[in-house]
């Protein structure tokens, strides 16, 4: 299943190779710099005589260093993902996360003296116009002001997270991307990655079906005891630090980087649970098209039509650049930048970690797109949704270091907004079996968005306050909670086996950012309900997405989103993004009907 017209990034705008000299040298004046910078302001921040300009000062010289120190780090983690079973590469990050602690460790004070400053001093310098450009930044440093340590605690938990969590989030990473997945066809054994074996879901022949879901879960099960202790020890790990931090519940340091209220959260999660019969009416229709008495887990992202068109990396750049530029020229030319520039890595490889991504980098670089592109439809739709992240971006790039990345929810807004844009080209130039095909992949996709990762998000609440009540879990009650939870989406329509049960061992997201997965169904509901305010205002509204995404990180999604008059405390406004949806549904059922 290789697919050798899939590019492979050139990290030369980064670093040269392992070796390269400038790194050592970047990390050694990155440490002079932040011994200095210590040295220049330690006690000038919590101090009754701040003013705005030594604040502004301070903060411009932090955020060099910290824009610089990414870079070192980002290539590390970079060359790590496009091959976890090279052991150099997991040494040379390894590395690179040490360095970067001797820089973290000098800098920690900035932080908390940020934080320890009384309220009314800080309101009144910030309100100076040379804070302007900052002013969200120090408002979102200061959300964590109940939450801080010592110095000397913070220094000790930044130090021991590279033999902690750090180390283990990477032996998840080497351990489910060197997995080796069997599958037997045509009287030979095939030995595939993750992506390849989670392809074989989408295999027209029901038998490949079963033979794939089959091998995932064997590679699964045999790797279930180290992976089952992982996420006992992460999840533990999560709730030390969260005892000492004096967060209340696990997701409340996530709601708060993502600088949304608990009751948002809800508010958004909820919605996508009570519309859950959604899901069930739209599986029963599809279980009665392919004419099966049930529909099973391997079942569930069966195509419609038995088709094996491919569509060749090249024909996916084409469908991309005409899709973003329909909506808008900026889109499509600065998508055109990745493809021209090798700024994708989409080549399938053994060792290369699974799924898909978009690394922001830093505003004076640009992003780099991770995907593993298998010459499928729905790959032409992952790969446009990495671009409009890529997009999304490139275009911040304006903004300063500090007010530069977009906190989680509404990252996955351009991301969600460009697959969209994708689908509609896509049913616009197709044939009616081909629109069938298309909408059941882009409402699937929707649900895999919106309902998939609230059930998600209700599962790692229930682990971890299962953990915290009960200590270590086993192999079986994390499977049991993920079954249960996941079961309730599909009410009747679709029955998960036992297979699937143990599923949930290979979610990265649940490894490397606990409470992540929300951001999905905030983003595909919101870009669900932007899409309607697209094909009512037309150009109007291009202009205004434009702006949307050059804002990057600079305001609260709440201030972002209130732009273009969107309340995202109005429950009436989400269940407009699940009207859209039913829209799509309803589309379907017509031309189920034709």
């Amino acid at each position: 299943m290789q697919n050798i017209s899939a590019p492979t990034w050139d990290l030369s705008d980064l670093y040269s190779g392992l070796d390269d000299p400038r790194i050592e040298a970047a990390i050694n004046s990155l440490i002079q710099r932040s011994e200095s910078f210590a040295n220049k302001y330690r006690g000038r921040i919590d101090a009754p005589d701040l003013t705005a300009t030594t604040l502004l000062s301070a903060i411009k010289d932090y955020e060099g260093i910290l824009q610089d120190t990414d870079k070192p780090l980002t290539y590390a983690s970079l060359l790590f993902a496009t091959d976890t079973s090279k052991p150099e590469y997991g040494a040379f990050m390894q590395k690179m996360q040490e360095r970067s602690t001797e820089i973290s460790i000098l800098l920690v004070f900035f932080d908390l003296e940020l934080m320890s400053v009384p309220e009314e001093q800080m309101s009144q310098i910030v309100a100076d116009p040379l804070l302007a450009e900052y002013r969200h930044y120090i408002w979102a440093a200061r959300l964590f002001r109940d939450h801080r340590l010592s110095e000397p605690e913070e220094k000790i938990l930044e130090e021991k997270a590279n033999t902690g969590r750090r180390a283990f989030s990477r032996l998840f990473e080497e351990t489910v991307s060197n997995i080796q997945f069997h599958i037997t066809r045509d009287g030979s054994t095939e030995t595939l990655t993750l992506p390849e074996v989670i392809a074989f879901l989408r295999e027209p022949d029901r038998e490949l079906r079963k033979a794939g879901a089959a091998s995932l879960t064997a590679g699964l099960v045999e790797n279930a005891r180290a992976l089952t202790f992982i996420f006992n020890t992460l999840i533990q790990d999560k709730a030390t630090d969260d005892r000492l931090r004096k967060y209340s519940y696990p997701e409340e340091s996530r709601n708060l980087s993502n600088e949304l209220d608990t009751e948002i959260v809800e508010l958004v999660v909820s919605t996508a649970i009570d519309n859950y019969p959604m899901v069930a009416k739209y599986y029963d229709l599809k279980r009665q098209i392919l004419g099966y008495d049930k529909l099973t887990h391997y079942d569930r992202y069966a195509p419609l039509f038995e088709t094996k068109e491919t569509v060749p990396f090249d024909k996916a750049r084409e469908i991309i650049l005409s899709a973003f530029g329909k909506f808008n020229p900026i889109l499509a030319n600065t998508a055109d930048k990745f493809f021209e520039k090798s700024w994708i890595d989409a080549e399938p490889r053994k060792g290369k970690r699974g799924g898909a991504f978009c690394a922001f980098v830093t505003p004076d670089l640009h992003p780099y797109i991770f995907t593993n592109y298998l010459n499928r439809m729905d790959d032409v739709m992952t790969l446009g949704h990495e671009m409009g992240h890529g997009v999304h971006s490139y275009l911040a790039r304006d903004e300063s270091y500090m007010n530069f990345a977009p906190v989680l929810p509404v990252a996955e807004l351009a991301s969600t907004f460009g697959e969209m844009l994708v689908f509609e080209v896509l049913q616009s130039e197709a044939s009616r079996d081909d629109k069938l095909a298309l909408y059941a992949e882009k409402i699937e996709g929707a649900f895999a968005t919106i309902f998939r990762q609230a059930a998600m998000y209700r599962f790692e609440q229930a682990i971890h306050t299962q953990r915290r009540e009960t200590g270590e879990l086993t192999t079986e009650q994390f499977s049991a909670l993920w079954q249960k939870l996941q079961q309730q989406m599909f009410g009747s329509s679709v029955e998960l086996g036992d297979e699937h049960r143990f599923w949930w061992m290979y979610v990265s997201h649940f490894i490397g950012s606990p409470f992540y997965v929300y951001a999905y169904t905030f983003g595909e509901l919101l870009v669900m309900a932007l899409y309607a305010m697209y094909k009512k205002e037309g150009e109007a509204f291009s202009a205004k997405y434009i702006e949307l995404l050059k804002v990057g990180g600079s305001m609260t999604p709440a201030e972002m989103l209130g732009r273009v008059g969107i309340d995202i405390r109005d429950r009436a406004f989400w269940q407009g993004g699940m009207q859209v949806l039913q829209g799509f549904i309803n589309d379907f059922e017509s031309l189920c009907r034709e």
